[in-house]
């Protein structure tokens, strides 16, 4: 039996050039082999169920404008019809892993031990369609920022009900994801900043959430899950100014606090957006700092002042990324999550399908165009000659020295550097011959 969401629509295979349907792979060969590893190795898909299936199609100026079978989520039968057609998409497209949030899944109930009753009624129907299934879980987390009780933040609330009643949380939805076999276990802090600071202790409230976040690492050991804990950066939205702001920040937090070899990042090209950076570059920071883990693959608009979750369709932005992911030593327990969204006038069920296929196409070749410029060589090769200067032991020395005898050195040595090029559009042009 089949709910009959997606009639019509046979699960998606490669085809190559090959004649194929719509939601066929034109690029994403689970077998193929890149730099030695299978693509679905590299690119560990996922499919997020909040975008997918929990989103109704409302933005801030508008209500709902998905009408699907299981919406509104206001009762078990719904949530579970829900995860029914979230399977049958599963098999449609083929990926290897998904992602949840608990709110995503489950009914809120009237207490916090109906809300946990309907959450692990949920769990335990996911784990009996996991179990006929080659599906795993990436990453569970927990909404800690949609209900009314989070309006003034999570762990960072003023009130230390709502803090406990935070802890309460994030322990379910670890339990969830160590009983379903989850790879990783995510934080994001879209409420874990402030609005103003007329009515902010910023002090308190980031010793409160380093506090929470020990506290997260302290649980995991305790009940022996193997998985990554990941903390998503994002500067704004829904807060005015979030304290995970971007890689570089959530890597001085986790400094201050003494989890900087616990935890690591997931990324989000959107969140990197706004924050006015780069996706390579956020990438590329979080593995300079040891602290890269898994990314979140969407795209905002460009003409938009807001994160817009949509799905990925720029091969030479995917490309960068993936580069640097590769030059990282690519993944271990992340993966590709796509933290996208349909837009709100994508109303068909084959505009999800669709949606995501493409997402993958694009993925994957954005993965083959990094993998041919690393196996190419010429970029590093340009990168190491432009830092050449730095193998010679005089310079190496210089690093273990100090003003003085550097003064000296310059002052009965005559240096007088010349600049030279940074070959910039050279580069540029090496990438354009790959993408």
């Amino acid at each position: 039996m089949t709910t009959g969401f997606f009639d019509g629509i046979s699960p998606a295979k490669f085809v190559g050039d090959g004649e194929g349907t719509e939601f066929d792979y034109r690029h994403y060969n689970p077998d193929e082999m890149v730099m030695g590893k299978r693509m679905e190795d590299h690119l560990r898909f996922a499919i997020a169920y909040w975008h997918s299936f929990a989103w109704e199609g409302g933005d801030p100026f508008g209500g709902a404008t998905f009408e699907r079978p299981w919406h509104p989520q206001d009762n078990q039968s719904r949530a579970k019809l829900k995860a029914d057609v979230a399977f049958e998409m599963f098999d449609i497209i083929g990926q290897p892993y998904y992602c949840w949030h608990d709110a995503d899944i489950r009914l809120e109930g009237d207490t916090f031990a109906q809300s946990l009753r309907n959450f692990e009624e949920i769990i335990d129907y996911f784990g009996e369609k996991m179990s006929s299934r080659n599906i795993k879980l990436l990453w569970g987390t927990a909404n800690m920022f949609s209900h009314r009780r989070w309006m003034s933040g999570a762990s960072t609330n003023p009130d230390p009900d709502v803090f406990a009643y935070s802890a309460a949380t994030v322990k379910t939805c670890m339990d969830a994801t160590q009983k379903l076999g989850g790879e990783n276990y995510v934080l994001w802090g879209g409420r874990e900043g402030y609005e103003t600071l007329l009515n902010t202790d910023m002090g308190r409230e980031l010793d409160h959430m380093g506090r929470f976040l020990n506290m997260v690492v302290e649980y995991k050991h305790k009940i022996g899950f193997k998985g990554t804990i990941l903390v998503e950066p994002k500067p704004q939205e829904p807060s005015k100014h979030q304290y995970d702001y971007d890689a570089a920040t959530c890597y001085g937090f986790l400094q201050k606090y003494g989890l900087e070899n616990e935890v690591k990042l997931n990324l989000e090209q959107g969140h990197a957006i706004l924050a006015g950076h780069g996706f390579e570059h956020e990438i590329a920071t979080a593995a300079a700092l040891g602290v890269f883990g898994s990314i979140d693959m969407n795209r905002n608009d460009y003409q938009s002042g807001w994160d817009t979750d949509q799905f990925p369709n720029n091969v030479p932005e995917v490309a960068l990324a993936y580069y640097h992911i590769l030059k990282a030593g690519g993944f271990t327990t992340g993966g590709t999550n796509f933290d996208a969204k349909l837009r709100r006038q994508s109303l068909d069920a084959a505009d999800l399908i669709a949606a995501h296929t493409g997402a993958m196409d694009i993925c994957a070749r954005g993965l083959k165009a990094a993998a041919a410029m690393i196996e190419d060589g010429e970029l590093e090769d340009a990168l190491q000659e432009r830092y050449s200067g730095w193998d010679d032991p005089a310079a190496k020395a210089m690093l273990d020295s100090d003003f003085d005898s550097i003064f000296e050195k310059v002052v009965s040595g005559d240096i007088a550097p010349e600049p030279r090029s940074g070959k910039q559009e050279r580069l540029e042009n090496i990438v354009n011959r790959f993408v």
